[in-house]
């Protein structure tokens, strides 16, 4: 599973600001074939895709791609056109029910088979922005081994806000039910690093981080972010903090120091610890580790 704390996307047809998008230090880049695209560049922005996909690849940066929706009749133009050793996963619009990431894979495999890549590589990220895709998403990610990542869509205005009927407020609370529903069935379907795309006001950073504050205390790992500017901030966020990890290694040297005295709960900072704090304090502090934020005791 890799971690992505910050998705930025990117235009497809737009290989110029892919160097700049680099930049800005998000963990993943998501090339998109959809929205960001006008009608006239799809089909051009295809090869500029898969040579943008080559070249970060190359340079050590993970992505991934957005492709257009069955609906469109471009899905498998798209994958197609994108298709190459180094593609790690796709994401593909409007997911509603099993049947449809069905549909992807055959053709994925089929893709894959045709260029000898590996059955299975190209990996897929479940977007939830319809009714049916959140009333289904644990359904949907279990029945599909592409599956990697879950994000739920859940900003202002577009394919979500129209399908669920939501008037967007920067408090949050008329998706709260939605955040906490996609955590779940993300967390249940094996999923443990679930995103969110909910904030794109451009300017307002100190909206952006309270929404990222309010995201992470709700189960999400990461947010899918629309501009450069908002990169560092999301990190930061979903990083552990220096005071979270001297307190997770606090725990562990508590109930390290509670097993030598024959106990096994003890309390630590006013809290009662036992073992189940001991699996959270460690997956924390290896998570921190990963990142390169917290030295090895």
């Amino acid at each position: 599973m890799h971690l992505v704390r910050s998705s930025l996307f990117v235009p497809g047809h737009k290989p110029e600001w892919v160097a700049k998008a680099r930049a800005a230090g998000a963990d993943e880049l998501i090339l998109d074939l959809e929205d960001a695209v006008p009608e006239q560049a799809k089909s051009s922005a295809r090869a500029l895709v898969r040579e943008s996909v080559k070249a970060l690849a190359a340079a050590g940066q993970y992505c991934s791609v957005r492709i257009n929706g069955y609906a469109t009749g471009r899905t498998l133009d798209d994958l197609d056109g994108i298709l190459c050793p180094e593609l790690r996963a796709v994401m593909l619009p409007k997911v509603e029910r099993v049947a449809d990431l069905q549909a992807l894979d055959e053709l994925l495999t089929q893709l894959e088979r045709r260029l000898g890549v590996p059955a299975g590589s190209v990996k897929t990220t479940l977007l939830l922005e319809t009714a049916g895709g959140m009333r289904n998403a644990c359904q949907i990610a279990q029945a599909n081994p592409r599956v990697h990542q879950l994000v739920l869509a859940a900003g202002p205005g577009g394919d979500a806000a129209r399908a669920i009927g939501y008037q967007w407020t920067k408090s949050g609370e008329e998706t709260l039910f939605l955040r906490s529903h996609a955590v779940l069935d993300a967390r249940a379907a094996g999923i443990p690093y679930p995103m969110i795309s909910s904030w794109w006001d451009i300017r307002d950073l100190d909206g952006l981080r309270a929404d990222a504050t309010r995201n992470r205390r709700l189960g999400m790992r990461g947010m899918c972010v629309m501009h450069p500017s908002h990169v560092p901030i999301v990190n930061e966020i979903f990083s552990p903090t220096a005071q979270e990890v001297a307190h997770a290694r606090g725990v562990l040297a508590a109930i390290a120091a509670a097993e030598a005295d024959g106990r096994a709960a003890v309390v630590y900072d006013g809290d009662m610890v036992d073992y189940a704090m001991v699996a959270t304090a460690r997956e924390l502090i290896a998570l921190a580790e990963s990142l390169g934020g917290a030295p090895s005791a």
